[in-house]
């Protein structure tokens, strides 16, 4: 694979990783959503998926699960390192530590929460994708766009409610909020995952001919 057809294959991975680790940052906020409330970090995080998806289509499923790990590194480096700035001691001169430690001081069950959830939707979103692409021959890419993202979005809202909040908040209106805009998103980003690989598709058939 020459330089410029991987350029598509590095960017796609780097927009994940970028809202990968995001995400989990951003979930320190939750916001109003009128009807529901759910973590800042939801939008980052649903663009993990149309980046997953958009390279199973393309170079398929044994390339994005090297992607999804890569990123499940990532992000558990990503806790190392915000455990690691949350020790060491702060400068006499610096009084934000409190704001620091609100925003960015997560409890093990909630980064334990994170990964487990990462892990098993990431990897099931590839596995289904591309088991659906298979079983059609190629054809409806909005069918298997829609549908593994979101059942692995749902998978994901299962396992990080339960494990992040299980006998200490209500869980069932927690997964049923965040998945219904998961479940919202994910319809929206149809027409971006085509375009993406049209675009893609079209910049590599131009290579070939060069």
């Amino acid at each position: 694979m020459r330089p410029r057809e991987l350029f598509p294959l590095l960017l796609l991975s780097g927009i994940f990783c970028a809202c990968l680790v995001a995400a989990a940052v951003l979930a320190a906020k939750i916001i109003d959503m009128t009807v529901i409330s759910v973590p800042a970090g939801v939008f980052a995080y649903c663009i993990t998926f149309i980046c997953a998806d958009v390279i199973s289509e393309i170079w398929g499923r044994r390339c994005a699960n090297m992607v999804v790990l890569v990123g499940g590194i990532g992000l558990a480096c990503t806790f190392l390192l915000i455990q690691l700035a949350l020790w060491c001691p702060a400068a006499p001169f610096w009084h934000q530590e409190d704001a620091f430690r609100g925003v960015l001081g997560m409890t093990p069950r909630i980064i334990a929460a994170s990964l487990a959830a990462y892990v098993l939707s990431q990897f099931h979103d590839v596995w289904l994708y591309t088991l659906l692409k298979d079983r059609t021959n190629g054809r409806h890419l909005w069918l298997r766009n829609n549908l593994a993202t979101i059942l692995s979005q749902l998978i994901d809202s299962v396992v990080f409610i339960i494990i992040a909040f299980y006998g200490i908040l209500p869980v069932l209106p927690l997964i049923a909020g965040q998945w219904a805009v998961k479940v919202a998103l994910a319809l929206c980003d149809t027409p971006l995952v085509y375009a993406a690989v049209w675009c893609i598709r079209r910049h590599m058939a131009a290579e070939e001919t060069c």
